[in-house]
């Protein structure tokens, strides 16, 4: 069974998780791009994770990924004052799992002018 993967995201900005952000995962093709179907697709929930069920099964293994989180988006939604256009829009994350026993956890941090992503506590 792979340690899967688990992402958590926080709007720094409000001070809260951030609810309703739309966040994708795909695998990475040969060439380094994204390649093929969606792996994951879906909304962070009120406890600031992605729940979905390809992330915690064996749907994870080696290999490179992309993570791409609708920053421009949640702030859209939001109602709250974002610039027009945004600053930030898509933002895309590609990493690679190595050791498919450890568990992979992606803090995602940010407000609309910037982020901190990183591999967390394994």
């Amino acid at each position: 069974m792979s340690g899967g993967l688990s992402i958590h995201c926080v709007d720094v900005a409000s001070g809260r998780v951030a609810v309703g952000l739309r966040v994708t995962v795909t695998r990475l093709g040969p060439d380094g791009l994204p390649h093929g179907p969606v792996l994951a697709e879906g909304r962070v929930g009120t406890n600031g994770v992605l729940q979905h069920p390809a992330l915690m099964s064996d749907a994870i293994s080696a290999g490179g990924y992309e993570v791409c989180f609708a920053v421009g988006d949640f702030y859209r939604d939001q109602g709250t004052m974002a610039p027009d256009p945004v600053f930030l829009d898509m933002v895309p994350y590609r990493f690679h799992i190595a050791d498919v026993s450890q568990h992979y956890h992606l803090p995602f941090k940010f407000t609309a002018w910037g982020f901190s992503l990183f591999r967390g506590g394994a």
